[in-house]
């Protein structure tokens, strides 16, 4: 008699690296609560990218009490996109869910993703998320408003604002044959989320949305590629490489969605180029020429959505290669804003629905990845 082995409903990959005060927040948020049957439809897959701390010897202790969660251990440092892939290659789900291993989830968010999951059976289901700062305070990322009102599943072409939804991988939960038949695989080096989110939501055939705060992103750690001044950084030119590259194959002659991408490139990289804690002063006017090289390469012959206000300015400046005219707006923008009163706090809600959910600030998009 043979016995069909039953598979979890949901594999979440959590790559591990220089977090071990992190850890078991992190690891706990996604396994406790859940009910039985909840429970028998995850697997966690943490793995080890040759953490320089106790991450290691956390992570097989906590194996050794909670048979849901099994390690992979790496021979020597990957990096984040490559270390997901080892979880994926070890994953059993029919979904995953990459969770970084300084974030972690609110209460009952793992059960509300798998009840979506179960209901809907979408390719992606799209969730919103909460940014939490080192003093406690808490933000809406400038993206959250869009995946409003959405029911059912959609396709990208009837709801073209979800790909402007913050380009990260963990804000997505993906059907992992889906991943397969796409052939998708995270890349080496920074911003490695870049070619891998923007083909989930172009290629998908049915695209769920949890209006839903199920992460939090922890901003500010010490060591995060978001905190961390370093010439790696360029490494987002050879990710958007790969992403044009992908449409070119995948959608020749879409001219809307190059656009649409060609716009979100070029902000995202201007969003790069001025925050000092990215930027080294020393390549801050070699990274701006380098992202007025894409705007030449990758342009739009019909033009595309350039923002209005100042974004639209430094759009224009970036288009003309004029670093001089960038820098100076820059400055200028830097002493008004030091001039402005400070964003309030952000009280933490009550309840993590939609209805809790405080509206986004203004410049909330600046911050993003």
């Amino acid at each position: 008699m043979v016995t069909e082995t039953r598979h979890p409903l949901l594999s979440v990959v959590v790559p591990v690296h220089g977090v071990q005060a992190h850890l078991h927040q992190c690891l706990d948020s996604i396994l406790d609560g859940l009910d039985a049957a909840d429970a028998a439809d995850v697997e966690l897959i943490a793995v080890d990218d040759a953490s320089p701390d106790r991450c290691g010897e956390l992570l097989r202790a906590y194996a050794a009490r909670r048979p849901a969660v099994r390690t992979v251990t790496l021979p020597s440092n990957v990096g984040l996109g490559l270390a997901r892939n080892a979880g994926l290659d070890e994953a059993t789900g029919r979904y995953v869910w990459f969770v970084d291993s300084d974030d972690w989830l609110p209460p009952g968010s793992l059960a509300a993703v798998l009840r979506r999951l179960r209901a809907d059976e979408p390719d992606v289901l799209l969730l919103d998320h909460l940014r939490v700062h080192h003093d406690g305070r808490l933000e809406t990322d400038a993206s959250s408003p869009l995946l409003r009102g959405v029911d059912g599943c959609v396709r990208l072409a009837d709801r073209p604002q979800l790909l402007r939804v913050q380009h990260t991988a963990w804000n997505k939960v993906v059907r992992r044959p889906f991943l397969t038949e796409l052939g998708l695989r995270f890349h080496p080096g920074w911003y490695e989320d870049i070619p891998f989110s923007h083909p989930l939501l172009i290629a998908a055939e049915r695209i769920a949305v949890l209006d839903q705060v199920c992460y939090r992103y922890r901003q500010g750690r010490p060591g995060a590629i978001t905190s961390t001044r370093s010439d790696r950084h360029l490494d987002a030119f050879d990710q958007y490489d790969r992403l044009f590259g992908w449409l070119a194959a995948a959608r020749p002659g879409d001219a809307r969605l190059h656009a649409e991408l060609f716009a979100l490139m070029v902000s995202h990289l201007l969003v790069v180029v001025g925050n000092d804690h990215r930027m080294p002063p020393e390549l801050r006017r070699a990274f701006f020429r380098r992202v007025a090289g894409h705007y030449r390469r990758y342009r739009p012959a019909g033009g595309y959505p350039r923002p209005g206000g100042v974004g639209g300015l430094k759009h224009r400046l970036v288009a003309a290669n004029s670093y001089p005219a960038y820098a100076a707006l820059r400055a200028a923008h830097r002493i008004a804003g030091r001039l402005r009163p400070a964003h309030p706090v952000v009280v933490e809600p009550v309840s993590a629905g939609p209805a809790a959910v405080p509206a986004a600030a203004p410049g909330v998009l600046a911050g993003r990845r």
